[in-house]
């Protein structure tokens, strides 16, 4: 074989090698994007569900308001008559079993008409005293009865301020952190049956939790009556919504 041909023969086999590396080259960059990709696409298969829990419970604290009013045109004479029915609602509380430590008493508010500008002339009592006692109790069921029965005060002369007699009762649910890990529990375990149904209809299988939310407790009447708030009520429901991603594989 002549010189010449020989160093056509090697010039052709490395034009052969740069274009065998070139399209391997050309290959293998097609392939790791496009594997990257899809490893991603899985990576971002996850569905988002909610899941509910909801609880009955009740009230273990209660608040009693009790605001009474006396009037006259004497000042002294309607502050032994305030002080007189302040007896009778302590003693009616105590003697209905509540304990001395549970009932407080505000101060006397003194309401002179003569002092207003803007008074009725015709005004029937000059001086109007108005009081608060405040039984605060966990025997939130004795506090019910007590309330029903207040009307023995009432017959006793005691006078209750209208605006306040109407629900001068708060009960309130104190032991929200002792149940929201069993609700908790109870939201993600909804939330994942809404997640295996999602997966059956889409031939995938749920794995593990890939993001969750733990939304917000609320508190709300058992009863839903019109004009009746939440803190009238003994027993109340206890609601959370569970916003949970779970992983599709």
């Amino acid at each position: 074989m002549s010189e010449n041909a020989c160093e056509t023969s090697k010039c052709c086999g490395k034009k052969l090698w740069a274009f065998v590396i070139l399209a391997l080259g050309i290959a293998l960059g097609g392939f790791f994007p496009g594997y990257y990709y899809y490893q991603a696409k899985l990576k971002d298969n996850f569905v988002t569900v909610k899941g509910l829990a909801e609880m009955d419970v009740k009230a273990d604290l209660g608040i009693w308001n009790i605001k009474f009013v006396a009037t006259g045109n004497d000042l002294l004479t309607v502050q032994k008559n305030m002080a007189s029915n302040l007896s009778l609602i302590k003693n009616y509380l105590i003697e209905k079993g509540f304990d001395a430590n549970e009932i407080s008493e505000g101060r006397i508010e003194t309401n002179d008409l003569m002092t207003n500008p803007y008074r009725d002339k015709d005004f029937a009592a000059r001086y109007i005293l108005n009081q608060t006692v405040t039984l605060r109790s966990e025997k939130v069921d004795l506090i019910e009865q007590t309330l029903r029965s207040s009307g023995e005060l009432v017959a006793k002369g005691v006078v209750f301020d209208s605006q306040t007699y109407g629900s001068p009762v708060s009960y309130i649910f104190t032991r929200l952190n002792d149940i929201k890990p069993q609700m908790l529990e109870e939201a993600t375990r909804n939330a994942r049956q809404a997640a295996l149904e999602f997966a059956k209809s889409s031939g995938s299988e749920v794995g593990k939790i890939r993001r969750a939310s733990q939304g917000v407790f609320s508190i709300q009447p058992l009863l839903a009556i019109a004009g009746e708030s939440e803190s009238s009520q003994i027993n109340k429901r206890v609601r959370v919504v569970s916003t949970i991603e779970f992983w599709l594989n």
